[in-house]
């Protein structure tokens, strides 16, 4: 039977499975955990069945990983032919691990786990995690091993009955015994292979998160090269470069690579820096010297990474050099020699430094941004890291996803390596590092638990945020007091429109971009930006006003700016500007700064309302000081929801005291609603500091009694109605106070409806 190749699930790869869509299966009369052969254009490989996605069903598709691929010699689309194949179980089968790892002990039964239920042939070659692949010389967890030895010979699938058995001789000089043994001193035939060759390359299930422009690039490349009549028909000429750019460890280089691998075509690297030269003329002779060797060898790939660095803004650069090369670039990509089939592709995280004249349709035909993964994606990053690795059966890998904002690829990839080192550091007493073998029962007892990973992710920072990364705060709803209407206020303008983006599609509805809460110091604003940023699962970067201005001009405009940026690449983000009156205030008042307030005003109101769309980005601002807000950011369209944070009423100051005081010992003649009662005229902060300071005067107490030599049981403390009373008399509700020369939220209302001044209203 014909079938179509797609590729794998990215937790299935490097599993030997075949998905194939079930209507071809009944065709075939093959079962799921049986085998197949599978024929491509330069080899056939054997390959256990596995039932293909529902979507698949009745499309002709076969799903097999790179691995799989690259043995068979064939691309995704390509057609290849697919039949029952019978494969005995194997008795015996030898393997031949790295010449630099080594083991002690019986590590048979370890192999046969990972090799378990697959079919193996001798001169296969398997990238396995073998739990010590931090600890041997070699870099990354997974290592080679090749397949030197079958019994019986031919196909064989690995079963709990097979015996592995570890080659003892050198690996070096080891030879895969294709036709059965080897005599003493006769070398292997055509087909061998060694047992020290790499690794397999990149593929594209170890791409994860990147669905979309994993397909458009290939769109980009792929299609030119394997059918380029189709360009022909159309008349038109084939795209010729793509530029990939976004934040750093996004996986740009990652999808070069794996392209590369991919597509039968020759690959040249151009990596920015090494080409730069101090003589005259090199830079650019090495330059023309990979453009002379792609076309040599077309079709081929000519990948630049870090195009910035060889190709900056001409007129900005200082040097000589720059210029040149920039120039020699652009006549290589569209001279008036004919390019060929070379497609290139250039990376880079700065991509408003690299000179217009390379982003015009010609030589960069495309430019496709690689973001910064949602959680699904971070779910298959994740997928893909742990594929080879000793995991406990309790780790949540959606969970993680969830609770990683802002983390990139590389990010994860750490996490994961971490989480390894720390299961490894458990071991760790029983190896005796200065000996040359590893025992092999130690590999039996690697596990990497959650606990690793969790400690794993306390010590990493997501680099897409790093410069203005604050955690997601663990504050609830329930922890909240009160404050209902504003509460409910903003989980329509910052939830809804994330949960239910459809119903404002529906009817037109455009969510609101910004959110002012106000009111007097101490009521919860603060809070219910914390709570609302946990609570929408979003990446949260909360701006301290005052740190925003800076000595030299320009700077405090440029910080707004990265902060906006930062939450576009970030999105779904709430920015949180605390105290925004220091930094938004009226404008015109400003005498003797250098007018540096008003530039950041102007910055903030055309971030907020501009020619740039903020996409699944939420501006919350709060100020207990209204009245000094810039008008022009009050409008709607900018801050346009304002929630007033009022003094609490008597309910939720009984809301606010059972919340301070619910892991707190009370006495038994403590009673809350009295507490409400009598807390008349103070704000939540207030109450919080009431209940500390009764825990404070029940801690003096047990203090002073001890070192007066009486015998206390540190169990026995509780806050009494007695402590309560006196903590009352110490705090004094002065915050409220205060605030009662600046106008009420009511009044603060009334002046924004009625249009006249802060001037005018005081």
């Amino acid at each position: 039977m014909q079938l179509r190749v797609r590729p794998l699930k990215r937790k299935d790869a490097g599993s030997g499975l075949a998905a194939i869509d079930r209507d071809a299966l009944e065709e075939l009369g093959v079962s799921s955990g049986e085998f197949v052969a599978i024929e491509g254009r330069d080899g056939r490989v054997i390959a256990r069945v596995w039932p293909g996605r529902s979507e698949d069903r009745g499309r002709g598709i076969v799903r097999i990983d790179g691995q799989l691929r690259q043995a068979a010699g064939v691309r995704i689309d390509d057609r290849v032919t697919v039949e029952p194949a019978d494969v005995e179980p194997a008795e015996r089968v030898t393997i031949a691990l790295p010449e630099n790892v080594r083991i002690r002990g019986d590590v048979g039964s370890y192999l046969g786990d990972k090799l378990s239920e697959r079919a193996v042939s001798p001169g296969d070659q398997y990238s396995l995690s073998l739990g010590f692949g931090l600890l041997s010389s070699r870099s990354g967890r997974r290592l080679p091993v090749t397949v030197v030895d079958t019994e019986p010979d031919g196909p064989v699938v690995v079963d709990a009955s097979t015996e592995i058995e570890v080659a003892e001789r050198e690996p070096d000089r080891l030879s895969v015994e294709a036709e059965g043994p080897l005599e003493e001193g006769e070398t292997a035939g055509a087909g061998a292979s060694a047992v020290n060759a790499e690794s397999p390359n990149v593929t594209y299930e170890d791409v994860g998160g990147l669905d979309d422009e994993l397909e458009r690039v290939r769109e980009m490349i792929e299609l030119p090269m394997c059918h380029p009549e189709l360009f022909r028909a159309l008349g038109i000429e084939p795209p010729k470069g793509v530029l990939l750019h976004g934040p750093p460890g996004t996986g740009k280089t990652l999808i070069a690579r794996a392209v590369a691998n991919e597509v039968d075509a020759h690959f040249l690297t151009i990596s920015g820096p090494e080409i730069m030269s101090k003589y005259y003329g090199e830079s650019e002779e090495q330059l023309r010297e990979v453009f002379e060797e792609a076309a040599e060898n077309e079709p081929a790939i000519v990948f630049i990474d870090e195009l910035d660095s060889i190709a900056p803004k001409r007129e900005e650069v200082q040097g000589d050099t720059e210029r040149r090369v920039v120039a020699q670039l652009l006549s290589l990509m569209d001279g008036l020699e004919q390019r060929g089939e070379i497609t290139v592709i250039g990376t880079t995280n700065r991509v408003d430094d690299i000179d217009p004249a390379l982003r015009r349709p010609g030589r960069f035909d495309r430019e496709i941004e690689i973001g910064v993964p949602d959680a699904a994606g971070r779910e298959e990053i994740l997928q893909i890291h742990t594929r080879g690795m000793p995991v406990a059966e309790e780790i949540d890998l959606e969970r993680y996803a969830e609770n990683t904002h802002g983390f990139v690829g590389a990010d994860l990839e750490n996490v994961a390596k971490e989480a390894a080192m720390t299961a490894m550091r458990r071991v760790r007493p029983e190896l005796d590092l200065e000996e040359a073998e590893i025992p092999a029962n130690v590999l039996e007892e690697i596990e990497v638990t959650a606990e690793d990973f969790k400690s794993a992710l306390r010590g990493i920072e997501p680099s897409a945020m790093r410069e203005v990364l604050v955690e997601v705060p663990d504050v609830t709803w329930d922890d909240v007091g009160g404050l209902e209407e504003a509460k409910e206020r903003l989980r329509e303008s910052v939830q809804w429109p994330m949960d239910h983006a459809d119903a404002y599609e529906q009817v037109g509805l455009e969510p609101a971009k910004g959110v002012l809460l106000h009111g007097p110091p101490g009521t919860g604003k603060t809070l219910l930006a914390k709570a609302v940023a946990n609570e929408s699962q979003s990446n949260f970067i909360s701006v301290k006003g005052p740190e925003l201005f800076d000595k030299y001009v320009g700077e405090s405009e440029k910080g707004v700016r990265e902060i906006f940026s930062k939450a576009r690449e970030n999105a779904p983000t709430i920015v949180f500007f605390d105290e925004i009156d220091a930094i938004a205030s009226e404008r015109g008042s400003g005498v003797g700064d250098s007018n540096v307030g008003e530039r950041v005003v102007s910055q903030l109101l055309t971030e907020l309302d501009g020619l740039e769309e903020l996409e699944d980005v939420v501006v919350i601002a709060a100020s207990n000081r209204p009245e000094l807000i810039d008008e022009a950011l009050l409008r709607p369209g900018r801050l346009d929801r304002h929630v007033a944070v009022d003094e609490p009423d008597e309910r939720a100051r009984r809301e606010i005291v059972a919340i301070h005081t619910e892991d707190r010992p009370l006495a038994d003649g403590v009673d809350l609603d009295d507490l409400a009662a009598e807390t008349e005229g103070y704000t939540g902060a207030d109450v919080e500091a009431v209940c500390r300071e009764a825990a404070t005067i029940a801690v003096r107490e047990h203090v002073r009694a001890e070192a007066e030599g009486e015998d206390r049981d540190v169990e026995e403390i509780a806050l009494t109605a007695e402590h309560f009373e006196r903590a009352l008399e110490e705090i004094s509700p002065e915050s409220a106070a205060e605030f009662e020369g600046g106008p009420s939220a009511s009044e603060f209302e009334g002046v924004l409806e009625s249009g006249e001044s802060e001037t005018e209203a005081e």
